[in-house]
Parts: structure tokens; sequence; C-alpha cells
């Protein structure tokens, strides 16, 4: 097996997956001895890229064999802005970490948990900057909606939650909704949930968007985010105000069959993206090297 040396600028769990095989190792970061006899400094043959990039990562990306990124939109930025090979570039989304459990029996657990009727559709909204990520976006959709048997769950931060609660005061929407300070068990809101909607402003991959889509959840983004990639035209918003969203998402509520094909659908897009399945796309990338 060849030998071979990776950088990243996130650790995730499928880099220490990947760490534990005993032909790749991280490059060693320059020692202060390193830089005062002037060394030269040595670069990885493979980078994971991620975010935004700095004057440090332009160096990685020049002189890597391979970049690996999670979204085609960051390919594409960074085709452009280095003027490098397309087969230099190599996409591989985000993995999902999730233990799977029959949704129809979570949602029956979730139910009882909060009094609510089994027989409401479950819309999830959920993320670490509230404002960023479309909240007031999805209060517009939930109130346009015309179906009346749901319950919309607004999940995060206690200051995050608790802010959007105090905007919507003024709305007559408590019956609809739950709001869920630091809730400690997210994957059981996932699945759960009936449709997960993310009318973000970020272009960055939204990992929960996988992550629903394998709880086998309905799914709602905006084109912007680079997480459409993994969706279906459906499920595309042209925008985080979208008006036509509401739209969609009472058309789902309102045909049972529909609903559950496309949650279906979902799924088995979803399960290509585990941690075992990227480790493979991985490595038949890294025997390219």
């Amino acid at each position: 097996m060849q030998n071979i040396t990776i950088d990243f600028k996130t650790k995730t769990k499928t880099i220490n997956r990947l760490l534990e095989k005993p032909n790749i190792t991280k490059i060693k970061k320059r020692t202060l001895l390193d830089k005062l006899t002037f060394s030269k400094k040595e670069y990885a043959q493979v980078f994971f890229h991620t975010g935004n990039i700095k004057k440090e990562d332009a160096l990685k990306i020049k002189h890597a064999k391979k970049i690996i990124v999670n979204s085609k939109k960051q390919k594409q930025n960074l085709l452009k802005r280095f003027q490098l090979e397309n087969n230099k570039i190599e996409v591989v989304y985000p993995s999902i970490d999730v233990e799977y459990k029959k949704p129809k029996d979570v949602k029956k657990e979730f139910c009882e948990e909060f009094d609510i009727d089994i027989k409401n559709r479950i819309i999830l909204f959920t993320a670490q900057n509230f404002k960023n990520s479309g909240s007031k976006e999805f209060v517009d959709i939930i109130s346009s909606l015309n179906y009346k048997y749901f319950k919309a769950v607004v999940a995060g931060e206690k200051s995050e939650v608790q802010g959007l609660k105090f905007q919507m005061s003024k709305l007559n929407l408590d019956e609809k909704m739950i709001f869920l300070n630091d809730y400690k068990d997210m994957d059981k809101l996932f699945l759960a949930a009936d449709i997960f909607v993310l009318p973000t402003h970020t272009k960055a991959f939204a990992k929960n968007v996988l992550k629903a889509m394998y709880c086998k959840c309905a799914v709602f983004v905006p084109s912007n985010c680079s997480s459409s990639e993994v969706v279906d035209v459906f499920a595309t918003m042209m925008m985080p105000s979208d008006g036509s969203t509401a739209f969609k998402i009472d058309a789902l509520l309102g045909r049972k069959e529909d609903l559950k094909f496309i949650k279906k659908q979902n799924r088995d897009v979803a399960k290509e993206f585990t941690i075992e399945k990227n480790l493979e796309k991985i490595e038949t990338i890294l025997q390219s090297v």
C-alpha cells in the first residue's frame, strides 16, 4: 500500500476513521526549529478543504495532488479561483452518522412525550444560527399553510429559540408550535419529523439536510445552499423566501402517498453518504494519488 499524507481543516469522524489506516498519516506541522532553520515546508498529498479560503489554505490547495471538497459549488469556486485541472478536485458529500430507528416508532414516542395527536404531521426547523438559517422565512411558511393537522417543531440553543418565540408571540400560532430549548436527542427529532425545512441564506453545505433525508424526511432547501445538490427539483426553493414552498408543503401534507414516496426516495439517496460509503469513495480517490 502506498503511504499517503493528508491535511484537513476540520477533523470529522470520517477522517478519524481514515487515519486509523496504517498507510495514511496527517502531515506534520512545522516546528519552531524548522522555521528558524528555514527548512522546506512540506505539504500533504491530499487536502480536505472546507469553508472560506485562508492564505495557508491557498498554499495547501496549490501543492496538493488531490483536493477533496464537500460540494460541487465549492469545487467550481476553487477551479475558477486557482485555475486548476478539473480532475484535481473531487467531491465527497458530508458523512451521515445517525443510529437509524423506525421513524413510525420514534414519532409515536415523541408524540406521547409532548402530548401530540399522532395524526399530526411534524415539520422541523433547527439550526445553529437561526437568522442566517432562515427562521423568519420558516415562520412565514408556517403562517401560510392551510393544512390543519400539523405541528411545527423549532429546536436549538435556548437564546435562539426564545428569541424566535418572542418574535412569534403576536402571530397566533401557539397551538401549532413546539419550542425546544437545548433538546438533547436531536436524532430523535429528525426521525420523528415528516418534513424538514431550512430556508437558509448561507451557501455552505448544511449537513442537517442529509441527516433529515437519511431519517426519512421530506426536505426543502434553497438553491443557493450547497445542500440543494442532493435534493430534487421539487425540494429546491428558488430563494429562502420562495412563495411556492408553502404551497408545496400543503400539497405533501394532504397527500399521504406522495409524502411517503418522497420520504423513501430521500432515504435511499442519503444511504449513499454513510461513513462507510464515504470511506469507500475516499479510498478510491487515494488510489489515484
